[in-house]
């Protein structure tokens, strides 16, 4: 069981016909602004999620009891390639989608969130994003380059237009980003989660992807991630943030921009694989 658990996210152990959650790892960090790293985390991740419990004392319910968490391992992305990256990345997901699953991606660095959102879009056409980080990411581009983790915001707009994204925690990014999604393409909220509540009385029954920058973490909890920002978000806050979205109509997650090694401690893979747990059993007990 031991060897078993270090191959796999603990508590993922459905087979893949079983489950209705499908976990996947999308190590893939080419396109980082600062600090490269992120595609170690899912590997990390499994390896040191043996030392989280099953159980979740925030949600009363069990991984392995209650939860039905398949985990398909890590997409082979190969170097150098972004276009490559992001379209075995959307390929994979349209395939568990296609299969009926629910989908929970670990990343690798935030663009991988667009190909993702855009293969759940495909089955809802009025899905919603509901997004935690501190950074804007709705550059149109980043040093010339319009595929970037500082864009995949913007990329996600694209794709859905105005009322559509819902940001929390936000404290970093151009000037003309906070104003771009100040003139009403985005939800914007600084620093924390205030208007939350707010927001997914604004969604309704629309389906919700979540994605999780953990950078919106302040850095003395999460300091393990290329791109760190003071001022961030306790983990109580956070947990707190989490089970309000839970309640949403909430058919796909990610989380991403851990990079593992930047944290000696262990604290921050500690941090990231006790969020996936509740993460995933939001997604996979409804």
């Amino acid at each position: 069981m031991a060897d078993y658990m270090n191959k796999t996210f603990n508590g993922c152990f459905s087979t893949f016909d079983e489950a209705n959650t499908v976990v996947f790892g999308a190590p893939f960090d080419g396109t980082v602004s600062f600090r490269p790293g992120t595609r170690f985390a899912p590997q990390v991740m499994r390896v040191e999620s043996i030392g989280v419990e099953t159980y979740s004392p925030y949600q009363d319910l069990d991984q392995v009891e209650d939860g039905k968490l398949h985990d398909a391992g890590d997409l082979n992305i190969p170097f150098g390639d972004s276009a490559v990256a992001l379209q075995m990345i959307e390929d994979a997901a349209d395939e568990y989608i296609q299969a009926g699953k629910r989908t929970f991606m670990i990343g690798g660095e935030h663009l991988v969130t667009l190909p993702a959102f855009k293969a759940v879009l495909k089955k809802y056409p009025d899905l919603c994003l509901i997004h935690f980080d501190a950074h804007t990411d709705l550059r149109e581009e980043f040093l010339g380059i319009p595929m970037s983790h500082a864009t995949v915001i913007r990329k996600i707009w694209d794709e859905v237009g105005d009322g559509r994204i819902y940001q929390f925690g936000i404290r970093s990014g151009a000037r003309e980003e906070f104003y771009w999604a100040a003139a009403g393409h985005t939800t914007l909220h600084k620093n924390d989660f205030t208007g939350l509540a707010d927001a997914i009385t604004a969604i309704g029954d629309r389906p919700v992807y979540f994605t999780l920058d953990l950078d919106v973490l302040d850095p003395s909890i999460m300091s393990g991630t290329g791109t760190t920002e003071g001022g961030g978000v306790t983990f109580t806050e956070l947990m707190n943030a989490i089970m309000m979205v839970s309640k949403c109509n909430l058919v796909a997650a990610d989380m991403v921009e851990l990079a593992p090694h930047y944290d000696q401690s262990g604290v921050s893979t500690a941090v990231a694989c006790k969020l996936l747990r509740e993460i995933g059993l939001a997604l996979s007990v409804r």
